[in-house]
């Protein structure tokens, strides 16, 4: 009979346990857990603190005695693994609430250690009272308790990730001025600049202060010290990332990777064939850079647990390594992302372009109908799909699904364009935001028309290109670029001569399809002198927005619209 024990009781070594449960019925299996409950939903954690989640409690799903009569897992809480030795195949084990300590045996061993969250020690007052991080069941209870108690207002998210996010929009539902600082110039690594401007808007339109490319160096009772700011804050909640737990490991000589966490083979086994390792701890594969990384989410760290429990019990797994899909809701706002932004791509070295389009999620006619703003990442010149970001009110996570499941698949534009999708107007349009980004797409790659990007438009702007606004005049009316000339698609054949032959021109609409069409005309025409901007007026306002009201700066429109 086999005996199996797991450190770490969360979404690893939990799903790792209970798989090899199911598949061998006899296996004696132990797990251990250092701190106070097992598999928990940590991925819910921040929303205890807006009371979305009422009772602490519902955040449990599983307890030492329900492993124990489901599954005939032995869950031990509050037992810290301190000791492997793989000579002997024992690991030494710690009460953390009575000091003390015993040996058990292992014929497999399953690490599952998950990561640690950073916390830098050249923040002066890094171990106040008053800072918190968030890891569990007990942190976030604490956390809670301390600002209930404390009657505390003002609070410090340090940390833009999608921990620092969700946090910061639960204490703002929860009534907390909420102040996001981060080191970087945006939030969420994993989204293009041009995109998260949306988000840094929504952030600031609920009232979270972001104080961006801003670094914390001191905590004090009642402020945090950045630089020359001086930020008001009663508690402070550190989320500048992880690190893997690694520390089990480095002591029994496993082999750590190149990124800093646990080397794992093919089917998840580190340099000693009996110990496996899975989750947050580990180094994995990215498949679409084709090197080594690390990916700290729940669904890959389950995924790995279940490979890991197959072959431990010989049953053979295909690792297809990880392409990185994550969403996020920010407020109103729903985001989600997969495979390389553009900015990863190009680091790693792909040639490649994307295309930014905001069609309606929906059919127009429908009363819940909103943009959605979806940018989709090819390689060129081959049209193979590298990653999408979308962002709206709608089902962002749909889309990027879909994208998801294409990349896996090493799908290119053409297969996107054909892929056949379910419709009706309340869900989607006939043709669905992916079929019409792929479209765009194509149109770019087979250098149908050029485009320039919304991040370019400022210099544009500023430099007095000829920029020409194919929308109504109603609309061109209610906000428009600085200079630009209003000539409506509808009037566009019979004005057509206004428009200069002989230096570049720049279209746009609202969301980029009346410019597209207003392009095909001109070049039927025999203009090659014209460019459509990606975005168009609804993507400018966005991207612009932020920026001119953090820097004070003016703004290349006369008037923002957002509709």
């Amino acid at each position: 009979m086999m005996k199996l024990v797991v450190v770490g009781g969360v979404a690893g070594g939990a799903s790792a346990a209970a798989r090899v449960r199911r598949l061998d019925a006899k296996a004696e299996i132990v797990m251990f857990e250092r701190g106070e409950h097992v598999s928990f939903s940590n991925c819910s954690l921040p929303y205890y603190l807006s009371g979305i989640i009422g009772e602490s409690s519902s955040l449990i799903l599983m307890t030492p005695e329900k492993f124990k009569m489901q599954h005939d897992i032995d869950a031990r809480v509050n037992s810290e693994v301190t000791k492997i030795d793989r000579k002997q195949k024992t690991v030494t084990v710690k009460n953390t609430l009575t000091g003390e300590t015993y040996e058990e045996k292992y014929d497999k061993l399953v690490l599952a250690p998950g990561a640690m969250p950073v916390l830098p020690k050249s923040i002066k007052g890094i171990d106040a009272e008053n800072v918190f991080t968030i890891r569990n069941v007990t942190d976030i209870c604490a956390l809670k308790a301390y600002l209930d108690q404390k009657n505390a207002e003002n609070i410090a998210v340090v940390g833009g990730g999608f921990i620092g996010i969700e946090v910061a929009e639960n204490l703002s539902s929860a009534g907390k001025k909420v102040k996001l600082i981060e080191g970087t110039e945006q939030i969420l690594a994993s989204f293009d600049y041009d995109m998260v401007q949306i988000l840094h808007k929504e952030l600031d339109d609920n009232g979270v202060e972001l104080f961006l490319s801003t670094s914390v160096t001191a905590i004090e009772k009642d402020c945090v010290l950045a630089g020359d700011k001086k930020i008001e804050a009663d508690a402070v909640v550190m989320a500048i990332g992880v690190a893997p737990e690694t520390g089990l490991a480095k002591q029994a000589g496993l082999k750590i990777g190149e990124t800093g966490g646990i080397w794992v083979n093919h089917n998840y086994q580190t340099s000693d064939p009996d110990i496996y390792a899975v989750g947050d701890a580990v180094e994995s594969y990215n498949s679409l850079t084709h090197r080594p990384g690390r990916l700290a989410l729940a669904g890959p760290a389950q995924r790995q647990a279940r490979a890991a429990a197959d072959h431990i019990c010989g049953i053979p797994h295909n690792n297809k390594g990880y392409i990185g899909s994550s969403c996020i809701r920010v407020f109103s706002q729903n985001a989600a992302a997969t495979g390389l932004n553009e900015k990863a791509a190009k680091a790693a070295g792909y040639n490649c372009d994307s295309v930014l389009i905001f069609p309606t999620d929906k059919v127009g006619l429908m009363p819940d109908s909103h943009y959605m703003a979806f940018k989709l990442i090819f390689e060129v010149p081959t049209g193979r799909i590298l990653g999408a970001q979308a962002i709206g009110k709608g089902a962002a996570d749909k889309r990027v699904d879909t994208i998801a499941a294409m990349i896996t698949m090493n799908a290119d534009l053409e297969d996107l364009k054909e892929l056949e999708l379910c419709y009706s107007p309340v869900f989607s349009t006939a043709k669905d935001v992916v079929n019409m980004a792929a479209m765009v797409g194509l149109n770019i790659l087979y250098n149908r028309f050029s485009q320039v990007h919304v991040s370019e438009v400022r210099k544009l702007a500023e430099s007095g290109a000829y920029i020409v606004d194919v929308r109504e005049s109603a609309e061109f009316e209610n906000g428009h670029i600085k200079g630009a000339h209003n000539i409506p698609l509808s009037q566009l054949r019979q004005r057509m001569d206004e428009i200069p032959r002989d230096i570049p021109v720049y279209l746009h609409c609202r969301s980029s399809q009346r410019s597209y069409y207003a392009i095909c005309a001109l070049q039927g025409n025999g203009y090659t002198n014209v460019s459509n901007i990606s975005g168009s007026f609804l993507g400018i306002c966005l991207y612009e927005y932020f920026n001119d009201k953090s820097e004070n700066r003016s703004p290349i429109v006369d008037r923002y619209n957002f509709n």
